[in-house]
């Protein structure tokens, strides 16, 4: 029996496997391994609300065992896994 070993190189060409998360109550599916807050909000939002008093909340759930619950901010990213809940909230503080 013949055996084969595995390399960077096969690795690499092994497309990423997916990944099913919940948005806002939506289910997505994405291959990244990490999101960051940006990312989120795009996967909440078509169109993100914008303007001078808008401030986006993203917080989740179900994470890895480091980190499994918190918040995000801008600029912030999260490793993903599979059903993690994502909940994002625009606020008009007028």
């Amino acid at each position: 029996m013949e055996q084969t070993e595995t390399n960077e190189a096969d690795t690499a060409r092994r497309p990423p496997r997916p990944i099913t998360i919940i948005v806002n109550g939506r289910r997505k599916t994405v291959t990244s391994r990490t999101l960051t807050f940006e990312e989120v909000v795009a996967l909440a939002y078509d169109e993100p609300p914008s303007g001078p008093n808008v401030v986006i909340t993203v917080t989740y759930r179900r994470g890895d065992r480091h980190r499994p619950e918190g918040t995000l901010v801008p600029g912030e990213s999260v490793r993903v896994t599979e059903g993690m809940i994502f909940n994002v909230t625009a606020t008009d503080k007028s």
